[in-house]
């Protein structure tokens, strides 16, 4: 048997657990930092658990509509498999979000109490993000949608578990990563948001610095549920495999961590005036505009296959070409140069950056607690770019160098 390198020591043996106990244990750490008033327990609450079934229920549901409209992902390059998601993205965050609105004129407490009970939901979305990681270990070595999709199954198995092994499962017809990372993930990001604006105006009294929060949160979510089907291009959905990395992280960390900010709020309101509000809210919009544009140039181009207008001029681009994976067959693609495109390869992430600095301003009075999305939103973004130049250059070869030379 050859003997392990330090990388693969570190990547496949250490890293997995270290990430498993490391985030597992900050989430509930942040559930409770976040209300002093919070308190831990592993057994979630019967509340918690028709939040959390019920909540998976209606995401689920939304997949399986007989009248959606479908949409085909990109092609598999080792299989030729070629994935079919549900395309009712905003129909499902306009009736959601209503829907959570109206459930306040029955139940006017439903927003606090989801906030005093919190760090329950948080552990009932614990224990069920783990059953799925399990079963889908389980599922990839007994019946995966494709035996050549499945990645190494001789790796360890806690890395398998934390890593993932198929990159399309699918359950009962439902595409997995979809239910988990846009249907649950982001969905649950924009009611939590909401949830807590209400907690806080029940709590505290009308703070605008929470609204403004919840606001900009929503607008960015709608503009994704917008675009959803262009997430489906995206390296979580190309690249990443379904394990506790991704799905773990969307039906948990997203939950808490991205929503922080607004859940920090509740317990200390925001001390911003509503002049410094307005002024934030204005910052935040400014950067989904520019971000929405920097995604639209992106998409017009692909939709038109490059016969478009950027910026009152014909789009320019560089036609490469390179080798099909799998069948080797030779291809050819585009790469813009005209617009945002030909600024930077990422200002769509500058400005996403801004905008999560923005949503988290109403605690500036605060100090770090707040703060910590946008930190991690960056060294994320950093390293997204790292792996899309690596998976780019893979792909075009010299070609990426040659680009690279025009675009910084």
């Amino acid at each position: 048997m050859a003997t392990k390198s330090l990388y693969d020591r570190l990547r496949y043996d250490l890293l997995p657990p270290v990430f498993l106990i490391l985030f597992t244990a900050a989430a509930q750490l942040l559930a409770l930092t976040g209300n002093p008033e919070s308190t831990y327990s592993p057994i979630p609450s019967l509340f918690a658990w028709q939040v959390v079934l019920l909540f998976f229920l209606w995401a689920f549901l939304s997949l399986r509509l007989p009248a959606s409209k479908t949409f085909e992902g990109p092609v598999a390059p080792a299989t030729g498999y070629i994935p079919i998601y549900s395309a009712n993205g905003l129909q499902y965050y306009i009736v959601s979000i209503s829907a959570f609105a109206a459930i306040h004129l029955y139940e006017p407490n439903i927003s606090i109490w989801i906030y005093h009970d919190f760090s329950s939901i948080l552990s009932a979305l614990n224990i069920s993000a783990f059953l799925l990681c399990f079963f889908l270990v389980y599922k990839a070595h007994r019946f995966p949608e494709s035996p050549k999709e499945v990645i190494d199954d001789k790796l360890p198995l806690l890395y398998q578990f934390y890593r993932g092994l198929e990159l399309h499962p699918r359950i009962a017809k439902v595409d997995v990563k979809q239910f988990t990372n846009s249907r649950v993930g982001m969905l649950g990001w924009a009611v939590l948001s909401v949830a807590f604006a209400v907690a806080a105006w029940q709590r505290n009294g009308y703070v605008p610095g929470s609204f403004v929060n919840a606001a900009l949160i929503n607008v960015y979510l709608m503009k994704f549920f917008y675009w959803e089907t262009g997430y489906f291009n995206t390296l979580d959905i190309t690249l990443d495999r379904a394990g506790y990395y991704l799905c773990w992280g969307c039906l948990c960390w997203v939950q808490i961590f991205y929503t922080f900010s607004g859940y920090y709020l509740v317990a200390y309101p925001s001390q911003c005036t509503t002049m410094e509000s307005l002024l934030i809210l204005l910052l935040g919009l400014v950067s989904i505009t520019l971000n929405y544009i920097v995604d639209r140039q992106k998409e017009t181009f692909k939709s038109t296959s490059g016969s478009c207008r950027i910026w009152g001029q014909p789009a320019k681009y560089m036609e490469v070409t390179y080798r099909e994976t799998g069948s080797g067959d030779l291809r050819t693609s585009r790469l813009l140069l005209s617009g945002f495109w030909g600024v930077a390869r990422h200002t769509n992430y500058v400005f996403e950056t801004l905008l999560a600095l923005a949503w988290c301003l109403p605690a500036v009075h605060y100090g770090y607690p707040a703060f910590m999305y946008p930190v991690f939103i960056l060294v994320l973004l950093i390293h997204r770019t790292f792996r899309d130049d690596e998976k780019c250059r893979s792909k075009y070869g010299e070609h990426w160098t040659q680009y690279c030379g025009k675009v910084p």
